[in-house]
This record gives C-alpha cells, structure tokens and sequence, in this order.
C-alpha cells in the first residue's frame, strides 16, 4: 500500500503540519467550513492558522503510517464560494492528514467519543470528529479537536 494514491470528493485544510479532511455529499457545506475555518483567528485554543490544502477532490497518498494530503494541480489553490463562485487561496501544498471531519445531522454527534471513531483510508485508521457544518461553533470545533493531545494517532488498521 505504500505509495498508493486515491482521489477523494472532499475538502482539506491544515493547520501547521496537520491536516484535516472534510467529508459530505455535494452541497453540504464543505467548502462552506473549510472557509470559515481559514477566518478563525489565533487564540488559546488556535495556536496557528488554518489554511487551504484542497478544494472538492483531495489527493491521498499513503507514506508509511502517514497520509499525506494534496489538491489536483488544477484546482490548487481555488476554492468555490457559494454565490460568489471560484476564490483563489495561498495554499498549502500538502499536508499529513490527522483528522476526518464527517459532515452530518446534529442528533448524530456524540458528546463524548470514547473511544474515537475512525475511518480507514488506504489501509490506515484515521480519527474522526462529526460535524453539523454550519452551526456557528463548527470551524472551531474542527480546529480545537485537531489540536487536542488526546487525538489518536493516524495508525495501521486491525
């Protein structure tokens, strides 16, 4: 699995080294949050920027136990903005995926993950948070949780 690589409907920013994939059908407010995460200034719990990695297709490459995250040259750098259309961004290149953001209903977030769930992606465990996208605490709910110590590791799968 070394080496492999895999296209995925998805966006991903990064803060520092760390990145974070944003799952959910079209339209569910991906780039939507991906977006207001790049707004969050720092703060006790934001100790550094959040920037763009990819926009609507994410390259995945498996390097070992570390997934590293990347756009298609052609969307690099460009974010859709509903009603606005294509921005462009300084991105970030890549980035070693850390966390899965998975877009979903409210009534499907726990309140306290234990153990975390995860999600294998090229044959890696990766954690997962859930996320109701556009409740006002969501951008930094995703930055706090990639930024947490207790996060599990990306690891072999079982």
């Amino acid at each position: 699995m070394d080496g492999a690589v895999e296209r995925v409907h998805a966006t991903a920013i990064a803060v520092g080294t760390r990145a974070i994939l944003i799952r959910g059908p079209s339209g569910s407010g991906k780039s939507d949050l991906a977006l207001r995460c790049l707004t969050i200034a720092t703060s006790q719990l934001i100790a550094s920027p959040a920037r763009l990695v990819a926009d609507d297709q994410v390259l995945l490459r498996r390097d070992g136990t570390a997934l590293h995250v990347s756009a298609p040259p052609t969307l690099l750098g460009k974010i859709e903005v509903r009603g606005l259309g294509i921005l462009n961004i300084d991105p970030v290149t890549a980035s070693q995926l850390a966390l899965i953001a998975d877009i979903t209903d409210p009534a499907a977030i726990e309140r306290y993950p234990d153990p975390w769930p995860a999600a294998i992606l090229l044959g890696l465990r990766v954690p997962v948070i859930r996320v109701a996208p556009f409740y006002s605490s969501a951008p930094l709910k995703l930055l706090a949780a990639l930024a947490m110590p207790s996060l599990p590791p990306v690891d072999h799968a079982p």
